[in-house]
């Protein structure tokens, strides 16, 4: 694959807000690929982490990346704020939308946001504040619609260091069809096979004899004692069959899950939906005295953990969740329980003792 080079000067210059909005500079000289044409178009990461100062690298990226730069600037509040440059030109073919991830530490204080403009300069998208603020490492998704753009901004507060990279990918439409009596979940065709939000019932559901309920939504910081933990409290009135807990965690050791512990009973880790290893999410780490490099992965990971029945008790029951790392934190968000229960159409099989 033939990618051309892109010079990333981090330029810190004093410039007002208004001219943070104008095209940067660092243009790119026609390359290989550029000049033979290809069929497809191939999907870019860029590094935005910053070098020392007056330092560049050169790092590959796709024909349709002419520029990446970076500049010091000015919010409308007078604060102070970073914009990243990266400008793009549509590729040969039906190409109109592009899907942009980007990778950054969540801190409540610089939240980024991405701007797109086209050619004359004017604002035609906006994505809001990405991030929660949950403090952890982080990444967020966006579809952008790119006719006529030609810039996406990267607006963050403060000096930008918080942004670590981009992944972007054009993408194609199809037909999507999906059953008529379940939830239809608006799913975004994430690369490397990561699996859709997990959406949590705000009312309990009943469905071929297995109660679905939600033990919290909203996002819960964990840590790895059991005084960090997050503890959910539910109460069953029959033991079930079996009992599934599953939530959505945030920057997780891939080989250190979160445990649980079920009424004061540790009943094991976790077990996580992990994306193809190609996907830039994944961050490795460095201890000292320690060989080995783990990894985290840098967004929210799909997380199940198959409750024996035999430790719940008919009436009220503790879940508690802890980070499975003794030196990690993380956060857990749209926590749910299935309870399953014999109905009248159950599927089971009776095999008699030899």
């Amino acid at each position: 694959m033939l990618h051309r080079l892109v010079a990333f000067a981090l330029l810190i210059v004093a410039t007002s807000s208004a001219r943070a909005q104008q095209a940067l500079t660092d243009e790119l000289s026609p390359s290989q690929d550029a000049i033979l044409g290809q069929a497809t178009p191939e999907s870019g990461w860029l590094d935005l982490r910053q070098n020392a100062p007056n330092t560049s690298r050169t790092q590959s990226a796709p024909s349709w990346v002419e520029a990446v730069s970076m500049i010091s600037a000015q919010a409308s509040n007078g604060a102070a704020k970073t914009v990243f440059r990266i400008r793009v030109v549509k590729p040969p073919g039906d190409y109109s939308i592009l899907f942009f991830r980007l990778f950054f530490d969540d801190k409540a204080e610089a939240q980024p946001e991405l701007t797109a403009w086209d050619e004359s300069g004017t604002k035609v998208l906006r994505s809001g504040s990405l991030g929660s603020g949950i403090d952890l490492p982080t990444s967020e998704s966006v579809m952008i619609p790119m006719g006529g753009m030609s810039a996406i901004d990267i607006e963050v507060p403060g000096d930008g260091k918080t942004v670590r990279g981009a992944y972007l990918d054009w993408m194609t439409s199809g037909e999507v069809v999906h059953p008529v009596n379940t939830e239809h979940r608006d799913v975004i065709p994430e690369p490397f096979s990561s699996a859709p939000p997990l959406h949590s019932p705000a009312q309990d559901m009943e469905q071929f004899g297995t109660v679905t309920a939600t033990l919290a939504s909203e996002t819960i910081h964990i840590g790895p004692s059991m005084q960090q933990g997050a503890a959910f409290q539910f109460g069953i009135e029959a033991q079930p069959l079996l009992a599934l807990l599953t939530f959505e965690v945030a920057s997780p050791r891939v080989d250190a899950p979160p445990e649980v512990y079920l009424n004061g009973e540790d009943i094991g880790p976790v077990t996580l939906t992990l994306p193809e290893l190609a996907d830039p999410g994944y961050r490795g780490e460095m201890e000292s005295l320690v060989r080995q490099m783990h990894f985290n992965y840098t967004g929210w990971l799909r997380a199940q953990k198959v409750v024996p029945n035999t430790n719940l008790n008919v009436g009220t029951n503790i879940v508690t969740i802890l980070s499975g790392s003794p030196t990690s934190t993380s956060a857990v968000r749209a926590t749910q329980i299935q309870l399953k229960y014999l109905w009248d159409k159950s599927d089971y099989l009776l095999r008699a003792r030899q």
